[in-house]
């Protein structure tokens, strides 16, 4: 019938609207554990009670009479035991166990004979350590410890150190351009492989492929390790391939893996495998692309050998990419075997890990320096993407049974695990698949599960962009404050070098003074302009935050609107009105096609708004029409064209006086809309029903309707709020009962120029 087929078409339509979003989880705060620590020193055989034991900012220089330090911290967190009889001691908490050091072979030394020298030496390798530790886990405190370094006397070579270090930390946290500045200053320093090696890497991450590919060029005329030139072989053929120079990408992989693959450089250099498989693994892709199949094959059968001898995590990884690499060339049952093994090993590992985790917590820890993080991903092999990949491999096989299996299994793995973003794709994907084998209403009963998922995305997306704010603003102070930390460092070696100069050089001192005095006014300027900049800068970041706001709003009002309007239809559908069914939906298309058109615009003529209204009425009137009248009342004196409105302002506002007034009024209702002058430079929109009104309307919802908050409405505000703080209140909105018995709901919208 016809209108089946409409609603076919409306459900698919639907389907395919509104389907990206970013997320991010919100880890919750571990609870703070009491722990008692000891530190014994075995040849002695005694406790030792002076020692300083520190979590974090939690610092105790002396135990309690038992020699027990009662220290509180969280797991993961890292306890530092400092002395100066021996070496710090660092332990990562990984229970609420008691902990025992244990200090062999200690040398008894008085601190007063420490040389200068030792001394400096102790304090700078504890900075760097420091540094590295928090390296990811707080940005604002590795910078904390780079600014000590700093602010320290360093030779040359330590000097350059510091600057590599700091841009390390840039390039974990993905600031690339602040990375490659600190590395060039580094290698202004001191010349180093490692460091130019890194300079190549962030310029690559940063797709400044020229760059990179200069550096790459440089480091092959320098004295390198085999290991170095894998490195650099590896680094230049990655340039090459974004630049889709497939021929040179893999004559520099081959000439890596030439390297590499020598029984005497692979037996001492353990990592060398993983990259092999890596590499491997890339040059399949470059056939792939150039459509020889057999070769890619062989390329990454080769990748698979180079797996088995790895760990497991890394090995997983890699056929992780082999199974990518199947997906990329349509063999389908290649992958999906591959997959099922890989997920099969990850939940093993999972349950290993849950088993291992229960019984360390009945053994006591030793205590041993923090291991490095895996470079791995530690989302990258989770069962709900590796469910959701395998149910996609079934979609593009149109195995639709197996499809709609996998992919369940990967909404309810990552509904357990909170993990928003494999839910969202899944349940889409769910829904497709549903509407492709004809199952409609389970269709739109998914999609309308991937709608409230995508709903809470944009909250946590809203998290998201205050989060990479904070951390742009913290990156851009301790920037500034290790810009003024170096300056001051040169400003005092300047004085030193004055301060032993010759008396018989007055003048010139003086005038060494004055050139400091210019350069620190100079600075002052600079810094004021710096500050002038980034407010201004600030200001448009928030115009444009308060822009994708905006839009984001507009954008849940029209899934919201739609579903009204379904509903609608849907109404007719049930009683059998085929004709009025048919004439809703045609009217509805026009209604639908004038919103979308102005979808994507702030503000449109206040005429248009006028004629989109208009046919709303209409519509809610066709279906309605036992129940209300209405008017709507334009005064032709208004110049309308000075007036411009956001798209589906007022629209809320009608939905409401018709579904939740005159809907249950008992006798016809009338419904007012009116538009007239109210000063020079504004206009009132007033919109009046005489129906039951908010009190009564509220006490008539159910239980359900009552849990749920209304989505159309405090959109609204959240608009007019945005508006108003961008525009100077253009928009103001007063709501108030028509009649004093709480009847009826009046709306006064005024809208300035």
């Amino acid at each position: 019938m016809a209108y089946k087929r409409c609603i076919q078409i409306v459900v698919l339509f639907m389907l395919m609207m509104y389907t990206t979003h970013a997320q991010q989880s919100k880890n919750k705060d571990e609870k703070l554990l009491n722990i008692k620590v000891r530190v014994f020193d075995e040849t002695n055989r005694r406790l030792i009670k002076d020692a300083q034991v520190s979590v974090n900012s939690f610092v105790l220089f002396k135990s309690d009479f038992t020699g027990v330090y009662d220290v509180k911290g969280r797991i993961h967190d890292e306890l530092v035991v400092r002395h100066p009889d021996f070496e710090t001691v660092r332990h990562v908490i990984a229970s609420n166990e008691d902990i025992r050091v244990q200090i062999e072979g200690i040398e008894k030394a008085d601190r007063k004979y420490f040389s200068r020298s030792k001394e400096r030496e102790k304090i700078y390798l504890e900075l760097v350590d420091s540094a590295k530790f928090y390296m990811e886990k707080d940005i604002d405190k590795s910078l904390s410890f780079i600014q000590e370094l700093l602010k320290s006397e360093q030779s040359k070579t330590r000097h350059a150190q510091t600057y590599k270090l700091l841009a390390d930390i840039y390039l974990h946290w993905k600031q690339y351009d602040i990375a490659i500045s600190n590395y060039k200053i580094s290698l202004r320093i001191h010349d180093d492989v490692t460091t130019m090696l890194q300079l190549a890497k962030a310029q690559y991450l940063a797709k400044e492929y020229e760059d990179s590919e200069v550096t790459y060029s440089e480091l092959q005329n320098k004295d390198l390790s085999n290991y170095e030139k894998v490195q650099v072989f590896q680094g230049l053929a990655d340039v090459l391939l974004a630049n889709n120079e497939y021929e040179k990408a893999k004559d520099n992989y081959e000439k890596g893996l030439e390297i590499a693959e020598k029984k005497s450089i692979k037996e001492h250099i353990p990592d060398l495998t993983a990259k092999i498989a890596n590499i491997y693994a890339r040059i399949a892709n470059i056939y792939a692309k150039e459509g020889d199949l057999a070769k890619g094959n062989t390329a990454i059968n080769k990748t698979l050998e180079q797996a088995s001898e790895l760990d497991e995590e890394p090995s997983l990884q890699v056929q992780q990419e082999v199974a990518d690499f199947y997906n990329q060339t349509r063999q389908y049952d290649n992958e999906i075997k591959l997959r099922k093994e890989i997920l099969e090993n990850v939940d093993k590992r999972s349950k290993s890990k849950v088993k291992r985790g229960r019984l360390d917590i009945k053994k006591k820890k030793e205590v041993d320096l923090p291991k490095e993080d895996s470079e791995i991903p530690k989302d990258s092999l989770t069962s709900q993407k590796l469910n959701y990949k395998i149910g996609n491999a079934y979609v593009l096989q149109e195995n639709y049974d197996e499809a709609i299996e996998y992919l369940k299994k990967s909404i309810l793995e990552a509904d357990k695990k909170e993990d928003f973003e494999v839910k969202k794709h899944a349940t889409r994907k769910l829904s497709e698949v549903y509407a492709t084998v004809g199952l409609y209403f389970k269709a739109l009963k998914t999609y309308r599960d991937f709608v409230e998922v995508v709903d809470t995305l944009y909250l946590r997306k809203e998290q998201e962009i205050y989060q990479i704010q904070r951390l742009s603003n913290k990156i851009t102070e301790n920037q500034s404050r290790i810009a003024i930390l170096e300056k001051d460092k040169e400003l005092s070696e300047s004085k030193l070098d004055v301060a032993f100069k010759d008396k018989e050089l007055t003048i010139e001192r003086n005038k060494l003074q004055q050139i400091i005095i210019y350069s620190l006014l100079f600075g002052l300027v600079l810094m004021s302009l710096m500050s002038y900049y980034s407010h201004r800068a600030n200001q448009k970041q928030k115009l444009a935050n308060n822009l994708l706001a905006l839009k984001s709003m507009r954008s849940q009002m029209n899934p919201h609107f739609i579903f009204n309007a379904l509903n609608s239809v849907n109404s007719f559908i049930a009683v059998n009105d085929e004709r009025n069914a048919n004439r809703y939906l045609s009217e509805f298309s026009v209604l639908m096609r004038a919103v979308l058109e102005n979808s994507d615009e702030d503000f449109i003529p206040f005429t248009k708004e006028i004629e989109l209204l208009e046919l709303y009425v209409k519509l809610e009137h066709n279906r309605f029409q036992d129940k209300f009248e209405y008017t709507i009342d334009v005064d032709e004196s208004i110049e309308m064209e000075e007036y411009k409105i956001p798209p589906m302002l007022l629209q809320p506002y009608i939905e409401n006086a018709i579904w939740h007034g005159l809907r249950y009024k008992k006798e016809k209702g009338v419904l007012n809309i009116s538009v007239h002058q109210e000063e020079n430079d504004a206009i009132k929109i007033t919109i009046e029903d005489n129906g039951i009104g908010r009190k009564k309307s509220m006490e008539m919802k159910t239980k359900n309707q009552l849990k749920q908050k209304s989505k159309g409405m405090s959109t609204i505000k959240n608009r007019i709020a945005i508006l108003n703080d961008m525009y100077q209140d253009k928009v103001a909105v007063q709501i108030s009962d028509t009649f004093a018995d709480g009847s009826g709901t009046k709306v006064e919208v005024t809208l300035k120029k």
